[in-house]
Parts: structure tokens; sequence; C-alpha cells
């Protein structure tokens, strides 16, 4: 993988989302953007098919594995890798381009991802999905109900190798009650939008009237 051209500090931050399959990630990041209206999110490419009501653009750019493969061949991705059999990856261009506007980005994206971004670009904030506990994991999985039992337990396999990963992010959300997990995660947007550069960026005529700036 090429470096990455992002400069070290962009004037959009990059929120970086990670869990186990059914630790409720994409539901609390889907509240989450209903209530951050400056939040973005980042539509990954998969050569996955669509699942049930999924659209294309709309949770994923959906392509054949040959045209990913191409598309990993061409750089086109800032972080790519293998879930579950399927390839996901993050678009370049699309990130780069988002960041330097300014804009605020969430990724949705699996703990290897995460970390290949985290090593590219040490500004992102790498938040940790976990569930309460293994048993409120598999349950969750079951009440998806289309899921086959072997299935199940791959993916309960997979997760112990998932959730190992938390230590390396930099905030760990426990979602038991969802409210309480939703708070905690728009909390770590707002304090990263509190920091003296964001600060700087927003609102730079109250620095400036305060001789704040160079």
């Amino acid at each position: 993988m090429n470096p990455t051209a992002l400069p070290a500090e962009p004037p959009g931050s990059l929120f970086v989302v990670a869990a186990p399959s059914g630790a409720g990630k994409s539901s609390l990041v889907k509240a989450l953007l209903e209530i951050e209206a400056k939040l973005m999110v980042s539509v990954s490419h998969t050569s996955r098919a669509p699942r049930g009501q999924e659209c294309e653009g709309r949770e994923y750019h959906f392509v054949s594995a040959e045209r990913f493969r191409q598309m990993v061949a061409d750089g086109a991705f800032l972080e790519w890798a293998q879930v579950h059999g399927n390839l996901y990856g993050t678009s370049r261009a699309s990130i780069e381009d988002r960041l330097l506007a300014g804009e605020d980005i969430v990724l949705e994206i699996d703990y290897q991802g995460a970390l290949q971004i985290k090593r590219l670009f040490p500004s992102a904030v790498l938040i940790f999905i976990l569930p309460p506990s293994w048993e409120e994991l598999h349950q969750r999985l079951m009440r998806r109900g289309d899921t086959e039992s072997e299935v199940i337990e791959r993916r309960m396999q997979a997760a112990r190798v998932e959730v190992a990963q938390s230590r390396h992010f930099d905030y760990v959300v426990v979602n038991g009650v969802f409210e309480t997990a939703l708070f905690d995660l728009k909390s770590i947007v707002h304090a990263q939008r509190l920091k003296y550069a964001a600060q700087l960026r927003h609102r730079s005529a109250v620095f400036r009237a305060l001789d704040l700036c160079d």
C-alpha cells in the first residue's frame, strides 16, 4: 500500500468504528448520524452481494471480486481487508477529498482496516464497540433469524479475535444499553471537536480576538 497523501492534521476529523458482528455497530452509527448533522458517513466498497434491502451507494458500493482486486492494484483504497470471505475497502480519494474540505467523517470497518488507517493517519480516532458479554452477543446473532448455527459459531470465534484487538483503539464503548452507548459515542465526537486545533479552525474569529492566532 502506498503512503497516504493526507496531512497529519487535516481540517476534518476521521472517526473509525469497529466491532464484532452483532455488537450493534451499524445501529449505533446510524443513530449517531441522525443526531449529528455535520457528521458524514463514508460508503465502503465490498465484493459481497447485497443483503435484504441494501442498496448500491447507501450501505456499500458493490463490486465484483475481480474489480475489487483491480482497485487494490491501482492503489484506490486507503485500507482494505478480507472479512468472513468477502473483501471490503475504503476509497482513498473520497476520504482525502472530504477531510481536506473540512468534513467530519465516520467509517464503519473491521479492526484490520481500522489499524491500517491508524498507521497511515495517526490523528484518526479509533472507536471499538464491545458487547456486554459473550452470551448477549450470541443471543443477538441468533435473534437476527437469518443466520445458520454454524455461521453463528464462526462469527463467535471471529469475535474473540476481534475483541482482543480493542486494546489498540483510542476509545471503547460497551453497547449494553443502546441509549447509553449512543451517548458515549456522541461524547467522543464532541470531545474531538473541542480540541485546540479544531476550535482554532472553526472559531478563528474568537481566537484572533484573543490574540491566539500566530
